[in-house]
């Protein structure tokens, strides 16, 4: 008996399976958002019931928790801090920093192959287009895995952002594990360690870590913003000396 092959779908039967694609993911997205990460972040925040939680599920409480985390990274409009505090408040300043960056790792995996496989559209649900166009240089530059490396490591970038835009300015997958797995470690230990000074009642530990991090972060920011500010004046005057050289020509 033959084996029947299967038909080649048109480009227009293409696009409308990838558009409905991510439509149905942001419309789930938008759902968990609201009726599962809102209330979780909520209940997250008040650190003694979530660690009762934890304590009540047993061996299970780590398995939530990276559920939780996973759901954090892919869901990009949930913050990361309070989850992160609550890992260290829970599970301790080493157990909540090893929890958080396993499930890290799986959800900017998984974002990854979901904006390959779908583009930018993909990244365009939880971000917009202003914020995307300001890593384009990325897509160029010459040391690009390492800018990208610098910008995940330091405390304040909106590494969530990074993670959507990371295959769309070509990172390979491995260079993308290597990054997420190790970059994002200092970001992490800063919340972990606060939570964890907090669920050890050492609270004058806890706020010097906080405005610690706190400091960081905001010199992180301002680092991240100079750095796109700077290559976007280098993009303005390149685009203008071809236009000069086009008018010469």
């Amino acid at each position: 008996m033959k084996e029947r092959k299967r038909p080649e779908l048109s480009e227009r039967a293409k696009k409308i399976i990838a558009a409905s694609s991510i439509a149905v993911f942001a419309a789930l997205t938008v759902a968990i958002a609201w009726f599962v990460g809102r209330p979780l972040i909520e209940y997250i925040r008040e650190p003694e019931k979530f660690r009762e939680w934890v304590d009540a599920a047993g061996p299970l409480g780590r398995v939530y928790f990276l559920g939780i985390q996973v759901l954090q990274v892919v869901v990009a409009i949930i913050p990361g801090e309070p989850v992160e505090i609550g890992a260290g408040y829970a599970f301790g300043a080493v157990e909540g920093t090893l929890l958080c960056m396993l499930g890290t790792v799986i959800g900017s995996m998984a974002v990854y192959f979901f904006v390959r496989r779908f583009g930018v559209k993909a990244v365009e649900i939880f971000f917009p287009v202003e914020k995307i166009e300001q890593l384009r240089f990325l897509n160029t530059a010459k040391k690009r895995d390492t800018l990208m490396f610098l910008l995940m490591f330091i405390p304040g970038t909106p590494k969530d952002l990074l993670g959507y835009v990371a295959p769309l300015v070509g990172l390979s997958p491995g260079a993308w594990l290597f990054i997420t797995a190790v970059a994002r470690i200092p970001s992490v230990v800063t919340s972990t360690v606060g939570g964890g000074a907090l669920g050890g009642q050492n609270y004058g530990f806890a706020a010097a870590a906080f405005a610690v991090t706190l400091a960081v972060s905001g010199a992180g920011l301002l680092i991240y913003r100079r750095v796109c500010a700077a290559h976007a004046r280098r993009e303005e005057k390149k685009a203008e000396a071809e236009r000069e050289s086009g008018k010469n020509g």
